[in-house]
């Protein structure tokens, strides 16, 4: 079992927990639940059918009543919209700051999620239980929550931490193909910014099934991200790092409205756009791109860069959050396993990604 306790500051400490059948053995977190008089639980229609019920089940045995909230699949839920309709579902069933809110799926459900929590009643304790690989991976890491708006993603949200989160692997088997590839992509980040020694094992893999030590997997990529997040929670400096091939994704997953790429996609294409880029122009060694052009596509990412009409993508991708004032850092790879944080401006960020 992994263990990995992040340590945000002197007053705040929670654990990620990686172990095969977690979802079948909650009561060990009996004491945790135990806390709450109730929860409520929200999950999707994808998720829903695999694992609601065996959750409820555990909570309720710790005494905590649960009431669950299915929403549709999908990035478009990741919005206001349906935060209103949590609130609403949230003040019916009167909970209050002492009670607890988790979050059961994916990256979407995490991150609305957490932001309902982080707003209602200006902050009810909330936990993490991942279904994706990328959410176990990484959105499920670190505290940031939030919602989409029409003019981009994200553009609503906090700084949120959860108090646990729970990852069982084992949720990976009811993933189709496309679903796990997509949380490969981020996986694949992990090794270009910080951990080569992660590419070169991600190039001995296969697309077909999650590897046997997917677990192993997990926890290393947890593990970078629990480092870099207690060094920099807020995004200030370090956390960056973790933006590689997200500037040009987030642009392609709005400019296509969520429906031609998942947000794993849209990074890969970002991920490698950028260091084709970046390698033409002498800051990162020679030959990087083609490997990870060759380990994207042996998990069936996509690297070819669709046509975007300029004045829209200027558009999106100024109204990106991380810009201030007329700077943008964007992350690219001195090599595998080493990134760099380059300040442009506006001008030179577009010549940059067009």
């Amino acid at each position: 079992m992994g263990n990995i306790m992040v340590d945000i500051h002197r007053d705040y400490k929670y654990a990620i927990e990686v172990e095969n059948g977690l979802l079948d053995d909650l009561d060990r977190y009996r004491n945790l639940f135990f806390r709450y008089e109730k929860a409520v639980l929200i999950t999707d229609e994808n998720v829903a059918p695999h694992y609601l019920r065996q959750v409820e089940k555990q909570i309720d045995k710790a005494g905590c009543k649960t009431h669950a909230i299915i929403l549709p699949a999908g990035e478009g839920t990741k919005s206001l919209e349906k935060a209103e309709e949590i609130y609403h579902h949230f003040s019916e069933y009167n909970l209050s700051r002492g009670d607890l809110v988790v979050a059961l799926g994916g990256g979407v459900v995490g991150d609305l999620t957490g932001f309902c929590a982080s707003t209602y009643l200006r902050g009810v304790d909330f936990i993490q239980i991942p279904t994706t690989l990328l959410a176990q991976v990484d959105s499920s890491v670190g505290g940031k929550v939030g919602v989409n708006l029409s003019k981009g993603k994200n553009l609503v949200g906090s700084f949120y931490q959860p108090k646990a989160v729970i990852v069982d692997p084992l949720t990976l088997k009811t993933l189709n193909k496309r679903v796990f590839c997509d949380g490969m992509a981020e996986v694949i980040k992990y090794g270009c910014i910080q951990d080569k020694g992660l590419f070169d094992r991600l190039m001995m893999g296969s697309v077909q099934a999650p590897p046997e030590e997917i677990d192993e997997i997990i926890e290393s990529c947890c593990t970078i991200k629990r480092n870099v997040i207690q060094e920099d929670e807020r995004e200030t400096g370090l956390r960056r790092i973790l933006n590689f091939g997200h500037t040009l994704g987030h642009v392609l997953e709005t400019y296509f409205n969520y429906q031609k790429y998942s947000h794993g996609e849209a990074v890969a294409i970002g991920m490698y756009h950028i260091t084709t880029k970046s390698e033409s122009r002498g800051i990162t060694k020679e030959g990087t791109s083609e490997k990870l052009k060759e380990l994207l596509l042996a998990y069936d990412l996509p690297v070819t860069m669709p046509y975007l009409e300029q004045e829209r993508v200027e558009e999106i991708l100024f109204r990106d959050k991380k810009f201030s004032g007329n700077k943008i850092t964007l992350i690219l790879l001195k090599d595998i396993g080493e990134a760099v944080m380059v300040s442009m401006d506006k001008n030179q960020l577009v010549e940059f990604i067009v």
